[in-house]
């Protein structure tokens, strides 16, 4: 087991096909970590084991592994880049120390990459950037580190330059030690350095001077010596540039051609250089549950336990449970204490995996990254801690969903089945929920477009053997109010000589858009009543935000207030006043005028120059909203904001327009009015 410096923890993320697995696959076989390398295209990459990633050659599920590579330990986790599976991301950067961000050569800064890059920023996870495919027609390592500036608003430093361009990328120019090297693209054959082409020695002297003076900015004493001429060694601009890298203050940029082979050595080699370990990275802080007090965990073996669940995966219906562990350590036969649900574990093994491949462990320590069996009551963003020692760590943001099908098992017995399986689906993805529409009985399921659900289908057919009949695809829409109103609701019944009572008065305004919901009390009565009371009330509007009274879809963007509770003597239930409170909210929302919001998406098509007439016209007869339309290479690139309901089978109908040759990518943008119907 490496010492705690010698640990990585980072994650590859990019835009779908930036070459992510492919990345992935050969750091695997370059570390002895594998002995054969799986291509993404035949089906084969380790990485991508689950049936339905083999088929369709795209990453759904975040695996993890780990690999050695010059006496450091990699912990590594290769992510989806496309949209609907943007919370495996989330989750994994959420545990991660660093990450490899992987652009394509050709297609630059992609919509997904943007969205990867801002989960990173969210987290302040330290990165280095990995140009890939330079060896297709139309890469360019210049025009992709530039839209790395402009469009992400980062610091990218070049470490290194492309040795020729398109077909006749062979290799790249190390710019810190001054150094060229090539690969003949088989991969069997090792690096060998060459001497920097004479065409080149120009453009390197250059790149190393802006090397120099970007290193300058990290380290003072460094800033000095550059300025009075005197020489910089290789290692002393590495720590420069690490420095300026763990500050989340620059970004260093190599190259390569993983598909070829070529570059994969120096990147790992970048990985340990310029990405922390878990001992550099901050202090993560941890709060005592119940109170407001706040403690910061140091990544030390012997301090008291504190863990955070990032992900639940079922295999064979058992429960395991992916965990980063932040400070202490985990062994097979502790007890884990889960403070949100109040529950205590006890863990049977601890696991390290490699794809869908495990391996038993003695324990895991502070910086690991490992699997737990056993845990029943663990969720996604629950903290593991010790009963005697409560911690509880900041949980997992989770994504609203945008779109549902409605299922229905083949014949009557299956339903129980098909209840099953989703529920044990529902507990691995907090981006995939399951209602019963009260008013059909129809078993309605909801994700974050329509592969996503058509992947969860799938997987019922083939994990659960369930096969369903799927109805047409329906969009989620939103309830909110648009004007102010106040209603009150007086709950009486009588119960074994019981009077029970309860009353609320409450008044619902809207909120600005994307601002959320709002539950508060503002009760202007002497004496004031019982907080217990007032706590039921507010439970209940809590409760009640979850369905509007229009079509029963979730309401956002509302603020309620309780204003009045009439107590009367001898009543001090609080069920009833949760009820009155329910009642009155219901009331008020239907008198403030309920409105209707449907998820727009941000669209953004990629087409041949001669097409874009036909894209624009279309998408404008969907009801989008034009962006922007700017050049890409000599592809044209339009951007723009269109209603989900009016996406639904646009890929085949983009395909008609342009034969083929123009692609899109989607995501959501936000909630507004809902036009039409």
């Amino acid at each position: 087991m490496a010492k705690i410096d010698q640990v990585r923890n980072i994650g590859i993320v990019a835009h779908i096909d930036a070459g992510k697995t492919t990345v992935t696959e050969r750091f695997l076989y370059y570390s002895g970590r594998s002995h054969k390398i799986g291509e993404v295209h035949d089906g084969e990459a380790q990485m991508d084991w689950m049936p339905q990633e083999q088929e369709r050659g795209i990453t759904i599920t975040a695996a993890a592994t780990t690999l050695s590579w010059k006496k450091h330990d990699l912990h590594l986790i290769d992510t989806p880049g496309h949209v609907d599976f943007t919370i495996e991301v989330e989750r994994s950067l959420r545990v991660l120390d660093g990450a490899v961000v992987v652009f394509c050569g050709r297609g630059g800064v992609e919509p997904q990459s943007e969205t990867v890059w801002a989960q990173a920023d969210k987290f302040q996870v330290p990165r280095i950037a990995f140009v890939n495919k330079l060896d297709r027609v139309g890469a360019q390592f210049d025009t992709v580190v530039a839209e790395i500036r402009e469009r992400l608003g980062a610091n990218p430093i070049p470490v290194q330059l492309p040795i020729g361009e398109e077909g006749d990328f062979a290799g790249v120019v190390d710019l810190i030690e001054r150094k060229a090297y090539q690969w003949t693209g088989k991969e069997e054959d090792i690096q060998t350095e060459v001497d920097i082409p004479a065409d080149l020695v120009e453009a390197v002297d250059a790149g190393r001077e802006q090397l120099l003076e970007a290193a300058a900015d990290f380290d003072d004493d460094l800033a000095e010596r550059y300025l009075e001429g005197e020489e910089i060694t290789p290692k002393e601009l590495r720590a420069a540039l690490r420095a300026g890298t763990l500050a989340n203050r620059c970004v260093p940029v190599l190259c390569g051609a993983a598909l070829r082979n070529r570059g994969i050595q120096p990147l790992l080699d970048a990985v340990v250089h310029f990405l922390p370990s878990p001992a550099e990275v901050a202090e993560v802080e941890a709060f005592i549950p119940g109170t407001d007090e706040r403690v910061l965990q140091q990544p030390k073996d012997n301090n008291p336990l504190c863990a955070l669940a990032f992900k639940v995966a079922m295999e064979q219906g058992r429960k395991m449970v992916f965990f980063r562990v932040y400070a202490g350590r985990i062994k097979p036969g502790d007890v884990l204490f889960n403070p949100r649900a109040g529950t205590r574990d006890k863990i049977s093994r601890v696991l390290k995996m490699h794809a869908n491949k495990r391996e038993r462990i003695q324990a895991a320590v502070a910086g690991d990254i490992a699997v737990g069996m056993g845990l029943k009551s663990v969720g996604t963003g629950d903290t593991l801690c010790q009963f005697d020692h409560p911690l509880q760590l900041e949980a997992i943001d989770s994504h609203e969903t945008v779109i549902s099908v409605a299922v229905e098992p083949k014949n009557l017995p299956e339903k129980d089945k098909m209840d099953f399986g989703l529920a044990k689906m529902v507990e691995e993805d907090p981006t995939f929920s399951v209602r019963e529409d009260a008013e059909t009985g129809q078993t309605l399921i909801s994700g974050m477009g329509e592969l996503h659900l058509e992947i969860m289908t799938d997987r019922l057919n083939r994990e659960y053997g369930i096969s369903v009949r799927v109805g047409k695809p329906q969009v989620v829409y939103r309830e909110t109010v648009k004007e102010t109103a106040t209603e009150e609701y007086r709950f009486e019944r009588k119960q074994e000589e019981e009077r029970v009572f309860g009353h609320a008065r409450i008044t619902v305004s809207p909120q600005p858009r994307g601002s959320d919901n709002v539950a508060l009390a503002e009760i202007k009565a002497d004496p004031p009543p019982p907080s217990a009371l007032v706590e039921a009330a507010l439970e209940g509007i809590r409760e009640a935000f979850r369905s509007g009274p229009q079509g029963g879809y979730p309401i956002r963007d509302v603020k309620a207030v309780v204003t009045g509770l009439e107590v009367v003597e001898g009543s001090s239930a609080v069920v009833p006043y949760k009820i009155a409170a329910q009642e009155a909210f219901r009331k008020a929302m239907r008198g403030a005028t309920v409105q209707l919001l449907e998820p727009v998406m941000e669209v953004e098509v990629t087409t041949p120059e001669e097409s874009m007439g036909e894209v624009i016209g279309d998408l404008n007869q969907r009801g989008g909203r034009i962006e922007s339309s700017e050049f890409r290479g000599n592809k044209r690139v339009i951007q723009a904001k269109v209603p989900l309901k009016q996406m639904f089978g646009y890929s085949t109908s983009l395909r008609s327009l342009t034969k083929g040759r123009a692609v899109f990518s989607m995501r959501f943008y936000e909630f507004d009015t809902a036009s039409g119907d």
